[in-house]
Order: structure tokens, then sequence, then C-alpha cells
């Protein structure tokens, strides 16, 4: 997800957003835990989404 498509999602979309990629961080570290994932990038790349999401929400709840 790019940083245009994040910024167009209004504050509820990206509460939703949030909450689906910490659900699929939470699977992606548990199977990684019972056997080692094929891209072990996956993990990084979804706690770098995440944050940028948190950062959008932050920003677009500061502007009201």
């Amino acid at each position: 997800m790019t940083n245009e498509e994040i910024r167009g999602l209004n504050v509820t979309e990206l509460k939703e957003k949030i909450v689906s990629e910490k659900e699929a961080l939470r699977k992606v570290k548990f199977a990684h835990r019972i056997s080692a994932i094929e891209n072990p990038m996956k993990i990084k790349e979804t706690r770098r989404l995440i944050a940028r999401l948190q950062t959008a929400l932050t920003a677009s709840e500061s502007k009201k």
C-alpha cells in the first residue's frame, strides 16, 4: 500500500486497516515461530505498514 493510498483513506478506514494488519502480523509471526516462513521480510513490511497507517491516523485526527 502506497502513501498516496493511505492518505486517501478516512479515519474509520484507517482504524479498520490497522486492526486487520495487526491481525495479519500476529498470524505471520505465529506461522514463523512454528516453521520458517518463505519470506521473513513480510514481518518487517507489515510492521512498517502499521506504523505508516498509525502516523496517517494521528495526522488526520490532529487536523480536526
